[in-house]
């Protein structure tokens, strides 16, 4: 009779994998405190959902809630000893907390690893209790919470170090040396403090094959890896579908949509719509791409690290996004490269180069106006690595401020 193979978390296992990692939690590093960490607020019967890519810091983040508060009940599914769990070993896992203690403030790290966990998560909710979740797929979680969570949670992403934070991280002022220091290292913090590219060429391979191509059950890695790279190699520059799919000798577009969706999703890269006050138009135009972090390009991508005016641009797009802020570029008979809209649709304009001289201020500004015209703005922003100017134009001011000034 043949052996069969039983998966099956014990209690046991699961006890003991509980206690090991709540040890492992509390005498972790506090490390800086985080800027998103004043934002989440901790409230019964509501989820707080914190995402972001891989190493990003989302269990440093998860220490500075707890801190000072060692009632809580917390589990991490990326542990292998977690190996075979699915929803109903919930039960035994709330059969292990409620031996402990009878906690009401419950933390889970990558929770998606688990299949259909927002039931688990939605039972909590309705006794009251208070919920933090982090993940690093942007799409799975907001799948499940659309349809389970509707209206019980608050979702929070986060982004590698600001600016800000890399000065607090490594004890420096602001500066123009310690912000070319930023650009070049990018803000992961795993990676700054061991100061080793091994460490971010070995997040990306991460990515590519954990939360990518098992994850989604793809049959041509060497596919998935080639077209991050040369993503990652093009960042800032225009790129269409129709022609990645040519490129790459594949038989349908949809691949070359699905795999970008994967990387967005994943954090590791984003795409960037022309501006266009038609939806239609912004949907069929050529999009822009930028990476999560400048560290992690320069990694990654040799033929990307000498170019200093994209990766300030880089660098320009991230923070927008930190902020929250929708992102487009603008492109009609000239250029802008940043069209930002907040919550409330107020439209803020950016033009990113490394240094405005006699050679490129003739394309840089009327980019800059161009886009003025379009929107109707009165206001735009030249933000270069270290210029201060004010230009005027027919009631419309441009402000230059160098990049390093205009992040704080």
């Amino acid at each position: 009779m043949n052996k069969r193979e039983v998966i099956m978390i014990l209690k046991e296992t699961l006890a003991e994998t509980v206690k090991v990692q709540k040890e492992i939690i509390l005498n972790s590093e506090m490390g800086i405190e985080r800027e998103k960490l004043k934002e989440i607020m901790l409230t019964p019967g509501m989820a707080a959902v914190i995402s972001g890519i891989r190493r990003v810091g989302k269990s440093t983040l998860l220490r500075q809630l707890i801190s000072g508060n060692e009632h809580f009940n917390y589990l991490n599914f990326e542990d292998v000893r977690l190996f075979g769990f699915t929803l109903k070993d919930f039960k035994k896992l709330e059969d292990v907390f409620s031996s402990e203690s009878d906690f009401n403030l419950y933390f889970f790290d990558e929770v998606q690893n688990i299949e259909e966990w927002e039931r688990y998560v939605r039972t909590l909710l309705d006794k009251k209790l208070t919920v933090v979740i982090t993940g690093s797929n942007a799409s799975l979680l907001s799948r499940e919470l659309g349809s389970k969570l509707t209206g019980r949670h608050l979702r929070f992403e986060l982004f590698p170090f600001s600016y800000r934070e890399f000065l607090s991280f490594k004890k420096n002022r602001q500066s123009l040396q310690s912000f070319e220091e930023y650009l070049n290292k990018g803000g992961l913090p795993e990676h700054l403090k061991l100061d080793n590219e091994m460490v971010l060429q070995e997040l990306f391979n991460d990515i590519i094959a954990r939360d990518i191509t098992v994850r989604y059950n793809l049959r041509n890695p060497k596919l998935v890896k080639e077209l991050a790279l040369y993503l990652l190699s093009n960042i800032g520059k225009e790129f269409s579908f129709q022609k990645l799919r040519k490129m790459y000798d594949l038989g349908s577009v949809n691949t070359v949509i699905s795999l970008i969706g994967y990387y967005e999703d994943s954090y590791l890269l984003f795409t960037v719509p022309q501006f266009d006050f038609s939806l239609r138009k912004r949907l069929v135009n050529a999009k822009k791409v930028y990476a999560i972090d400048t560290g992690l390009v320069r990694a990654n991508s040799a033929s990307f690290s000498q170019d200093k005016g994209r990766m300030l641009e880089n660098v320009v797009f991230i923070h927008l996004k930190r902020q929250g802020r929708e992102v487009f570029y603008f492109k009609k008979d000239n250029e802008c490269d940043f069209i930002s809209r907040d919550a409330g649709k107020k439209l803020e304009l950016y033009q990113v180069c490394f240094e405005l001289d006699e050679d490129n201020k003739d394309r840089e500004i009327n980019g800059m106006l161009s886009a003025m015209d379009y929107t109707r703005s009165k206001n735009g922003t030249i933000l270069t690595l270290n210029q201060t100017d004010e230009l005027d134009f027919d009631n419309k001011k441009i402000n230059v401020k160098p990049v390093w000034q205009w992040l704080m």
